[in-house]
């Protein structure tokens, strides 16, 4: 849901521009932005939702568990992200039937198979990370400095980020 709420409103945002937008979900997560949603289709934004069935028997997951939020066990998240992934086909003939056709895809982070079709479709695509612009910036320094962790004597070490302009330790 985390990640959804953005896309929402990146699409809400857009279609106030008047970008016509559809957002492809599964059934489940459009029940929880159907009032959202519906309001802003009421009010003339050219916003579409579609949803495509999410593979969850075929995956080895329970009815429902279309998010991360309802993975109950750390185990069942192989069988999720195959799952995810197993929408690339189903989405791919919704795009092939779309009219007017996609002229850009906008795309959650963990669906990696959204670049295929975007090349597919020749059409640019935006990546949707809802990771912080802090924890990217300190993700980035670690790897370029990888002897701040080498250093380290024990997990529970405190130590000093390098690079940044205030001390974060």
């Amino acid at each position: 849901q985390g990640h959804m709420i953005p896309m929402v409103d990146i699409a809400r945002l857009l279609a106030q521009r008047g970008v016509t937008t559809t957002i492809v979900t599964t059934p489940h997560n459009a029940g929880r932005f159907k009032n959202v949603l519906s309001r802003a289709i009421e009010s003339g934004l050219p916003i579409n939702m579609v949803h495509v069935k999410f593979p969850y028997q075929e995956a080895g997951l329970s009815e429902g568990q279309e998010n991360l939020d309802l993975i109950n066990s750390v185990g069942l998240m192989l069988p999720f992200m195959k799952a995810c992934n197993m929408l690339e086909e189903p989405v791919q003939k919704l795009m092939e039937e779309m009219s007017p056709p996609p002229s850009c895809l906008i795309s959650d982070l963990w669906l990696p198979y959204t670049t295929k079709l975007a090349k597919k479709f020749n059409i640019p695509k935006i990546i949707f990370n809802g990771f912080s612009s802090f924890c990217l910036l300190f993700t980035h320094v670690l790897r370029k400095n990888p002897e701040v962790l080498e250093s380290l004597k024990s997990d529970k070490e405190y130590f000093i980020v390098p690079y940044f302009p205030d001390r974060v330790e």
